[in-house]
């Protein structure tokens, strides 16, 4: 029996802010005050996608939601209200570019999460390659509502290292549904389908 062991080698501060000097990770805007131990801090967008609930009896996964969702634009200095029980997808101020040869996972913050506010349903693992602003899939557990407001601190991206460069980096490959994204994006999922069939 062969045993393989895998060794998860996630960027210090050191290391980030080097990889930033050099051009391999891509993160604008941004500043050294962000950086932390281990993650860069990233804030939230002015821009919001909220479901039309109203005019949706179903989501099939297998049609596009575009139709179905409705954008907000936040100008600065005003807030975003996410109600209980509230889902919306909202996006990072900060646009990433990653080399091809490390990965990411964003994180939401603890003082967020105590707030009821979970930042990323499942979507957290963010591809060697990618390149864009990142979609929040948020949620607000709380009985309350929480305001959001643009340019507030609301995730965590931890840097983790490869033991190789991928192969085909996510951008090359045919299934990158959301490569060089701006603003929220609604699920693209209807493209499995599709492709399957093809």
């Amino acid at each position: 029996m062969n045993v393989i062991w895998v060794v998860v080698m996630i960027l210090s501060d050191q290391s980030i802010l080097e990889l930033i000097k050099k051009g391999e990770i891509i993160i604008k805007p941004f500043n050294d005050d962000l950086v932390g131990p281990s993650s860069v801090d990233l804030r939230l967008g002015n821009e919001f996608l909220v479901f039309e609930r109203a005019r949706i009896d179903v989501i099939d996964p297998k049609q596009p939601l575009e139709d179905l969702t409705r954008k907000i634009f936040v100008e600065n200095g005003d807030f975003f209200v996410i109600h209980p029980g509230e889902f919306i997808l909202a996006t990072t101020l900060e646009y990433i570019k990653l080399p091809d040869y490390i990965a990411a996972r964003i994180e939401g913050r603890s003082s967020l999460a105590r707030l009821g506010i979970v930042v990323h349903s499942t979507g957290g693992f963010v591809d060697a390659g990618f390149e864009g602003q990142l979609t929040l899939e948020m949620s607000n557990l709380n009985r309350i509502p929480v305001k959001l407001y643009p340019g507030m601190k609301i995730a965590q991206l931890a840097f983790i290292l490869q033991d190789k460069p991928s192969q085909v980096p996510y951008g090359k490959r045919p299934s990158s549904k959301y490569h060089k994204q701006k603003g929220p994006i609604p699920s693209k999922i209807y493209r499995d389908f599709f492709e399957n069939i093809r």
